[in-house]
């Protein structure tokens, strides 16, 4: 079995082994900068597990960051028919592009 650690970022937990990447909220950093995070929820190395409550500690995940990124554009579009009402909104979410390093 293969290590792995579920890590809870931007109010989202994701499961995460070394050498994965993954798309979170945008984190400070520009490319090639190393981030640590520290809020890992549980952490395997193989055969063992290890639940925090509601954080393991001492538990990090080492990351670097690959690129700023903007996801896919998500509308949002309201109509009442024959009332003359529509609503049209949009937005895109800032990403951050990370990729796992090492868990500790």
């Amino acid at each position: 079995m293969e290590a792995y650690a579920v890590v809870e970022t931007g109010g989202k937990q994701y499961r995460v082994s070394t050498g994965d990447t993954l798309q979170v909220e945008k984190l400070e950093g520009t490319a090639g900068d190393k981030l640590e995070l520290t809020n890992v929820l549980a952490v395997s190395d193989g055969n063992e597990l290890k639940i925090g409550t509601p954080a393991v500690e001492g538990a990090t995940v080492t990351t670097t960051v690959v690129d700023q990124i903007r996801g896919p554009k998500v509308v949002n579009f309201k109509k009442k028919r024959r009332k003359g009402y529509s609503r049209k909104v949009g937005h895109r979410q800032e990403l951050t592009v990370l990729k796992v390093d090492n868990i500790q």
